[in-house]
């Protein structure tokens, strides 16, 4: 269960570094240090203090910090010998069950990074897909060594964020969650789209995984959004919206092999903490969409 910024500002020393010396891993002095800058208004501003106690230390601090942290989807994570958050957050992007020929190119991939760098190619990957951590390794290989010391605390704070997001309640809740929603509108009969049934997939050269499925209300749009209260994870993304079977339900006259099936838009998201609205308008022979608000 959660605990209560009330209780972390007049909890002992002791009581303090035990509910939060494991969100940066391995690295109790991080919950240690943001002990002294109590007490705390928001939650926002106890990670901001924790996060500044790592940019404070001195480098060697950080880079040992940085040390401190798995591989991904390497050795450790295979056997799960890793700190709990971690093992949780590299499996929930399937990372402890590659393929021969996956594993072999992430071992690659992070030899490479820790030789130029001499610290393990860091990525908050409940932020990303699997597609996006690949793609993420070549450009940030041909980074200076200043540049991807900056980015790689910056992957950590937002791991420790969303890690803080769930292990603390109070006001000022840190922003960690995007949005995903979809609305249809039906301009053949001028109404809005109603039991037209969704799914959403994420797709890439790692394959295609449904990850949502709905079915539109009387307003055209689903109940709940198809993500909400977690990051969406950067990445392309999929949309299939049934729509001959609407037409047909509804009785209008379609060949026997329609001009538009199912309508399918393919959409990328960039900012996992944004909002994206992908509508579609469609009559029986076209279709349209936009970002939305």
């Amino acid at each position: 269960m959660p605990v209560s910024l009330d209780t972390l500002n007049s909890a002992s020393r002791e009581e303090f570094v035990a509910a939060l010396g494991g969100l940066f891993e391995h690295s109790p002095w991080v919950a240690e240090a943001a002990f002294g800058k109590r007490p705390f208004a928001t939650v926002a501003a106890l990670h901001e203090a924790m996060i500044q106690a790592v940019l404070d230390s001195p480098r060697e601090t950080r880079i040992a910090f940085l040390k401190a942290h798995p591989d991904l989807a390497g050795k450790a994570a295979r056997a799960g010998d890793m700190a709990p958050a971690s093992v949780s957050e590299q499996a929930g992007l399937g990372l402890d069950r590659l393929s021969d020929e996956e594993y072999e190119t992430f071992q690659r991939l992070n030899a490479a990074y820790l030789t130029r760098f001499g610290f393990p190619f860091i990525v908050c990957v409940r932020r990303q897909t699997r597609d996006a951590v690949l793609a993420s390794y070549e450009p940030r290989l041909a980074n200076d060594e200043a540049s991807e010391l900056a980015r790689a605390l910056d992957e950590i704070a937002h791991i420790t964020r969303l890690r803080l997001a769930e292990a603390v309640e109070g006001p000022g809740m840190p922003a960690v969650a995007g949005h995903l929603s979809t609305h249809v509108l039906d301009t053949y009969h001028g109404e809005p789209a109603a039991g037209i049934r969704i799914e959403l997939f994420e797709v890439g050269s790692s394959g295609r995984a449904r990850i949502a499925e709905a079915v539109t209300n009387k307003d055209g749009r689903t109940d709940a959004p198809l993500i909400h209260g977690k990051p969406l994870r950067r990445g392309r993304y999929e949309l299939v919206f049934h729509t001959e079977a609407y037409f047909r339900r509804r009785g209008v006259t379609l060949p026997e092999i329609p001009f538009i099936g199912d309508a399918v838009i393919r959409f990328g998201i960039d900012q996992p903490e944004g909002r994206y609205h992908v509508p579609l308008v469609m009559t029986p022979w076209s279709t349209a969409t936009y970002r939305g608000s």
